[in-house]
Order: C-alpha cells, then sequence, then structure tokens
C-alpha cells in the first residue's frame, strides 16, 4: 500500500477554498464565507486548466495566487457562438436590452447563461460565450486537502462525498 498523497498531482483528489477576481479586483466568485471546499479530481478536467497547473506541486495549507489567461480559463470569445433569435423567443412584456442575461438550455440539457449581445428590429442577437470568456481571472486558493482518489472517483472521473458529486 502506497504512502497517501500529500502534493497536487494528478490522480488525487483536492479540497479548495477559492476567491475568483476579475481584472479590476472585483469578487466574481468565493466558496470561503461559510462554503464548503470545491473538490475535484486532478486530471479530469474538473477545473479550468490554468488554475489546475497553478496548483500542481503544492501541499494541504498552502495558499495560492494563479493568474489565469483566457486560453486557459474560459477561452476567448467565439463568433460561432453569436446566434440570431427571433424577438418572440422572448417574453413579450420584457424590454429586451443589449447585456441582459437569461438562462437556456443546452442540447444535452444543462443550464447554460445566454447574454443579449444585440437588438435589431424583430431580431435578438444571442451571445452563448461563457460570461467570463476573454477574461484574465485571477485567483486566490486555500488548499484544504489532498487525498487518494478511491477506484470509484477514478473511473467516474470525479470525486464523491463532501465537496464533490454524489450519485
Amino acid at each position: 500500500m502506497s504512502a497517501a498523497p500529500t502534493t497536487v498531482q494528478t490522480g488525487v483528489v483536492v479540497g479548495i477554498y477559492y476567491t475568483l477576481r476579475d481584472a479590476e479586483g472585483q469578487e466574481i466568485d468565493s466558496n470561503r464565507k461559510g462554503g464548503k471546499p470545491l473538490a475535484f479530481l486532478v486530471g479530469a478536467g474538473n477545473i479550468l486548466p490554468g488554475l489546475e497547473k497553478a496548483l500542481i506541486g503544492k501541499s494541504k495549507g498552502d495558499l495560492v495566487k494563479a493568474e489565469v489567461p483566457p486560453a486557459e480559463g474560459y477561452g476567448e470569445p467565439r463568433d460561432e457562438l453569436l446566434e440570431p433569435v427571433p424577438r418572440t423567443a422572448f417574453p413579450p412584456d420584457v424590454d429586451i436590452k443589449p447585456g441582459m442575461q437569461f438562462q437556456g438550455t443546452s442540447q444535452d440539457g444543462r443550464a447554460i447563461p445566454i447574454k443579449v449581445a444585440r437588438v435589431e428590429g424583430d431580431t435578438v442577437t444571442i451571445d452563448k460565450n461563457h460570461p467570463l470568456a476573454g477574461q484574465t481571472l485571477f485567483f486566490e486558493v486555500t488548499i484544504s486537502g489532498v487525498r487518494t482518489a478511491t477506484a470509484e472517483e477514478t473511473q467516474h472521473g470525479h470525486p464523491h462525498g463532501p465537496g464533490g458529486h454524489h450519485h
């Protein structure tokens, strides 16, 4: 039996507390205020590649500051994710304006954020890019735990239990 891992490396489950800020220093997201640590399986694509790369080799208790460029985050905005839709696809009682956000559904049934890019007559151009596409992201992360992944977690590609996925 091998010793328990002490550093972030491929195939281990890591728990983190994080704060995410934009380039102006505004907080976008955090799980530090009474939240549970976010658990992820290293190497399974559970978190942004740039953040995962910054955590490799770190240990429980480490504080990591990571600057994640768009290419290692949510990517650059893609024109093919701009889509014209008829105005009738929106509630008739809402004055649709650029910048408004709605919740849509992907082809596989997942909820996706949709932003209004333009309104021209009876056509609304929606932007299906991730809201953080094109942005450099600034993370401050505390590693709360590192442990061996179970065989089931490795097979499923994500951690189970607290902070992870529940079946």
